[in-house]
């Protein structure tokens, strides 16, 4: 069993977190992007020819109808709420039907009507998000493995849970991890460099030399930074991408021993630990808007 697999409702809410999360970063780039060509625009200055035209006014205020456009996209669709929504959807539902799949809490083997219950529960995850998110989607086939998966000896479910579930997500974690430290590492690098390159700026046009105030520019540029890196969470996402993996690490390595008695109880456990990953996330959410 693979994503493939999940309800119908699992593939609508990734696609609306897709699309969602890179209209976010694209409208919030052309905002970011439109400030520091304003600010460039404000520190030049070329008349065109006699006409008293300033070239560099109309750079400036193109910049500023630029960030004004980013600004007006984001506040008009709010893309984030649809990343948000979606992500939230699709973790709610994927969780929900491994759990069903492998016979785990709180579908397991006791329950009357497990398939029901994953409907209902399913359908409760989803009611508060159906504004930002279309579920119109079904997948039969995916029904079928699920079904299959869950009718197989506990070996074998507890074999797939931890092969296809828990190690592909503690292999996402490790990455995602380290992919942040280095995105931070480098963001904050380039941020340094730019505050120095701005200090020397205004160091040289105290002195004379330099009768240009650039230094404004790499201010903004550095805010600008600042900026993309508080939308990014790089810091924090490395944080608790990195707990997380600790712990499903832990889980991960306990599932070959654990009993049939003790099966529903573990699965819950391993969800958890995604699950506040995911709330962590959430939280940490900065508005777009």
């Amino acid at each position: 069993m693979d994503e493939r697999h999940l309800p119908g409702f699992y593939h609508d809410a990734e696609a609306v977190s897709r699309l969602g999360q890179r209209l976010t970063l694209l409208f919030s780039r052309v905002r970011l992007v439109g400030a520091v060509v304003a600010a460039v625009g404000g520190a030049f200055k070329w008349q065109i020819g006699g006409s008293g035209v300033d070239f560099w006014a109309w750079v400036a205020l193109g910049g500023f109808l630029i960030a004004l456009f980013g600004e007006l996209l984001l506040w008009v669709m709010h893309p984030e709420l649809k990343w948000n929504a979606g992500r939230t959807v699709a973790e709610r539902v994927k969780s929900l039907s491994w759990r069903y799949a492998v016979a785990g809490a709180p579908f397991h083997g006791g329950t009357e009507d497990p398939r029901r219950d994953l409907d209902l529960a399913i359908a409760d995850a989803v009611k508060d998000h159906r504004r930002e998110v279309m579920l119109t989607s079904a997948n039969d086939t995916g029904d079928e493995v699920m079904a299959e998966l869950r009718a197989k000896p506990f070996e074998e479910r507890r074999n797939a849970y931890r092969e296809a579930r828990v190690e592909p997500q503690l292999r996402w974690y490790r990455e995602r991890s380290a992919m942040n430290e280095t995105r931070a590492n480098v963001f904050r690098v380039l941020m340094i460099i730019g505050e120095l390159v701005a200090i020397l700026f205004a160091i040289l046009r105290i002195n004379g030399a330099w009768d240009v105030d650039l230094s404004g520019v790499m201010a903004a540029a550095v805010a600008a930074g600042a900026a993309w890196i508080g939308l990014r969470q790089f810091e924090n996402l490395r944080v608790s991408y990195s707990a997380a993996a600790g712990e499903l690490a832990y889980i991960y390595h306990q599932i070959p021993y654990v009993a049939e008695s003790d099966w529903a109880s573990t699965v819950a456990a391993a969800e958890a630990v995604i699950s506040k990953e995911h709330t962590a996330w959430l939280a940490s959410r900065p508005s777009a808007t």
